[in-house]
């Protein structure tokens, strides 16, 4: 899927998550969250349509608030976005989105390597 995204398409992805996203997971699952406005639906259709495995969820409306939640978890994170972030952040760009990405690595290194052995098996 990521080899298919253009330059842009790459630098967008990669600016977008490295400034806005959150990497993590819920203590067994790593993910890639990124919330934004509701005004900002179109662009989170469009990472959506770039990587079709990732998930939106909402709108939520929360007290003044109104957003939408972009996830990639799963074979979306660790064959779709995964790469592409690993191939444009580096601590020369960003240090602490390295870090951040490197985190996201190193606590979820056994989740990370059984969903991409998974995903290595017989489609």
């Amino acid at each position: 899927m990521p080899d298919a995204l253009s330059d842009l398409d790459r630098g967008l992805v990669c600016g977008l998550l490295l400034s806005q996203g959150s990497f993590g997971g819920d203590g067994r699952q790593p993910q890639i969250t990124l919330r934004m406005h509701v005004r900002h639906e179109t662009l989170l259709r469009w990472l959506v349509a770039r990587f079709p495995r990732s998930r939106l969820y909402g709108p939520y409306h929360h007290g003044d608030r109104s957003y939408f939640q972009w996830m990639a978890r799963g074979r979306a994170l660790v064959e779709d976005v995964l790469p592409v972030l690993e191939s444009v952040i580096t601590s020369d760009l960003d240090e602490p989105a390295a870090e951040r990405l490197a985190e996201l690595r190193a606590n979820y290194r056994e989740a990370i390597a059984r969903i991409a052995a998974r995903g290595a098996g017989p489609a």
